[in-house]
């Protein structure tokens, strides 16, 4: 459980890092980087694994890679024009909108707590966007990345329980980076400054490719509703270095806000992860 605490912690202190670097280093490039690096990183222990998920694990891979490079884009973009402290709680609504995604993809039945969760994000996230400090637009980009992350969820926990977890993730990873690359082609260069190549650093290593293989240690080791629940507070980690690090001053309303998302994630919690048990019980051809 440390272990996660630690993942999650890590991730919600890229928040600032990322928003540090993109304002110096343009956003598809840095994330062509930063999932070329974690591609890198995974290589040795993957690269001979590859071969034996088939056709079938490398078309999923590849469309995970996509998804993980939609939301991640979005994401990115959004946070260059909000807040630290609002990036990360709009973000951690992934957990809100996952049950609503594996309705609306594999028609599974929800429970009400997953719309109570609904609402009461959606009254943090429109209290947040009232905030000085933040932007409607920034909040409403990081939204679609969190949707999308919520897709990539879905879609993993359906199917990747099939393959080589590990190369599966090489493979997913790979995929980001081509993506993002060939979108960075008109603005690729040499990162300049620690600043950017010390957000690369920690997000590639780090954030994707050592948080990866920690998430799985630990899964082995623990329950998904015990993991799920960790991973809740990636928004309160992103809004405490948001506050330390950032300078974020969201006031009482925007302080409310973040309260308000996050009594909606942990209503919603125990729903997303019993949607997620339920999909790996489900036949893969259904």
């Amino acid at each position: 459980m440390l272990a996660l605490v630690a993942v999650t912690g890590v991730w919600g202190l890229t928040f600032v890092q990322v928003k540090d670097a993109v304002a110096l280093y343009p956003v598809f490039a840095f994330l062509a980087l930063r999932f070329g690096i974690a591609a890198l990183a995974l290589a040795p222990p993957s690269i001979t694994r590859v071969r034996g998920i088939g056709r079938g694990g490398l078309g999923a891979a590849v469309f995970a890679g996509l998804l993980l490079a939609v939301g991640y884009a979005l994401q990115t973009f959004g946070l260059e024009r909000t807040t630290v402290s609002s990036a990360g709680f709009v973000t951690g609504m992934y957990v809100v909108l996952t049950p609503l995604i594996a309705l609306a993809v594999y028609r599974m039945h929800v429970a009400p707590a997953a719309w109570g969760g609904v609402a009461l994000a959606t009254i943090g996230l429109a209290m947040l966007a009232g905030v000085h400090g933040g932007s409607l637009v920034g909040d409403v980009l990081v939204l679609g990345g969190a949707a999308v992350y919520s897709l990539q969820i879905v879609v993993m926990e359906r199917y990747a329980q099939l393959y080589d977890p590990l190369a599966f993730t090489f493979v997913e990873m790979l995929a980001a980076a081509v993506g993002l690359g060939v979108c960075a082609l008109p603005h690729l260069a040499v990162p300049r400054g620690w600043t950017v190549w010390g957000a690369l650093f920690v997000t590639g290593i780090f954030a994707s490719a050592l948080a990866f293989l920690i998430q799985m240690w630990a899964q082995q080791r623990t329950s998904a509703t015990r993991t799920a629940l960790v991973f809740t507070l990636e928004p309160v980690f992103a809004a405490g270095f948001g506050y330390w690090l950032a300078g974020d001053r969201l006031g009482p309303i925007g302080a409310l806000g973040c309260a308000v998302i996050m009594l909606g994630i942990v209503l919603a919690e125990p729903v997303a992860a019993d949607v997620l048990v339920r999909l790996l019980r489900r036949p893969a051809a259904s």
